[in-house]
């Protein structure tokens, strides 16, 4: 490939870039809007603007977008991102496109372990912060992916390797199960909820903490984009290239669970984002470059799990869906497609 072809090639490149981050720009800015303004309560977009950017209105209009509304929104969108990341992080470490928090059962061990911490504190008539949720989560979703790596040890078969996810989730989601049913009180009457997974209920601390859980994970992420372009042509390249591979894989693999549990945390299990996600930003970037595709997916998941929360609480108003049940009906019949595209191709 001469010089002229090369610099025709890498401006298309990013000029499709451009379009694309321009598209989940846009796609951003409506979904915001139509959260803001669509609910219960429909208000319009002139008395939105002046309680956002004015903080005038009357009291109801005011307590709607800064006390329900915003903090849900915002919630959404760092978590949808989140949980894409750790996605694209599971992925290159498995080197495995099905691969996914959900899938694997990492969502449901965190799950499993902060039910349990939040039933014994709550017996014991302790409070429950934010900080144990998310450590209780970090640990159980730890484990479940140590579990996990050392099935990868013993078998390289990819449907194999789902299949014990699959397992350790189904085995995680019955002690939840048995958890909820032996701990039925009044204290805990959010937590059947809160296990199916949801927005609802999140406050301005909520989104401070993960804002900053989130922030701080997603730049180190951004740190490690060429050691995770190098590993994506081998680890023999890496290693040429300098990259420490024991060393590598541990910190893939603390930064997705620490992700994948702060989006357990606070909003509960939510499926097929990790997987659905990453896909679709390859895809319409087309490109596998971490530098361009941790941005894409974090955007795209956000504008995703947004999305899914706005039809999630307006399709059957007032009843609100799981959040899970909406991202699996958008997010299950694309990695369908991807099994049979890599089936295809064999």
């Amino acid at each position: 490939m001469n010089d002229e072809s090369y610099h025709s090639l890498a401006s298309r490149r990013r000029a499709r870039y451009a379009a694309v981050f321009c598209f989940f720009a846009v796609s951003f800015a409506v979904i915001v809007v139509l959260n803001i303004n669509i609910g219960t309560v429909k208000l319009p977009v002139s008395d939105i603007a002046r309680a956002i950017f004015l903080r005038e209105g009357d009291v109801k209009t005011l307590d709607i977008i800064w006390t329900i509304r915003l903090p849900r929104m915002i919630m959404a969108a760092l978590l949808g991102g989140a949980l894409a990341l750790a996605g694209f992080l599971l992925q290159t470490f498995f080197e495995n496109p099905i691969a996914g928090p959900y899938v694997l059962g990492i969502s449901s061990g965190a799950k499993m372990m902060v039910a349990l911490v939040m039933i014994v504190c709550m017996r014991n008539a302790q409070g429950f912060s934010s900080f144990a949720m998310v450590t209780s989560a970090f640990a159980g979703a730890l484990l479940s992916t140590c579990f996990i790596i050392v099935v990868a040890r013993k078998i390289r078969n990819m449907a194999a390797l789902l299949v014990a996810g699959i397992m350790i989730g189904y085995i995680c989601n019955a002690v939840t199960d048995f958890l909820i049913n032996i701990a039925s009180d009044s204290d805990i009457v959010n937590l059947q909820n809160w296990s199916l997974g949801s927005f609802a209920g999140m406050n301005w601390s909520g989104v401070y903490a993960a804002l900053v859980l989130v922030g701080v994970t997603t730049v180190l992420t951004m740190c490690m984009a060429k050691p995770i372009g190098a590993f994506q042509l081998g680890e023999g390249y890496a290693a040429s290239m300098g990259v420490n591979i024991k060393v590598f894989r541990v910190l893939l693999i603390l930064l997705s669970s620490f992700l994948a549990a702060t989006v357990t945390a606070y909003a509960g299990p939510i499926a097929f984002v990790g997987i659905a996600v990453p896909f679709i930003a390859k895809g319409a970037l087309g490109t596998s470059k971490p530098l361009v595709v941790i941005p894409g997916s974090f955007v795209c998941g956000s504008v995703f799990c947004m999305m899914c929360d706005l039809i999630a609480r307006t399709a059957f108003a007032p009843v609100e869906l799981s959040i899970s049940t909406v991202t699996s009906a958008f997010g299950a019949p694309i990695v369908i497609y991807m099994l049979i595209r890599k089936r295809s191709r064999i």
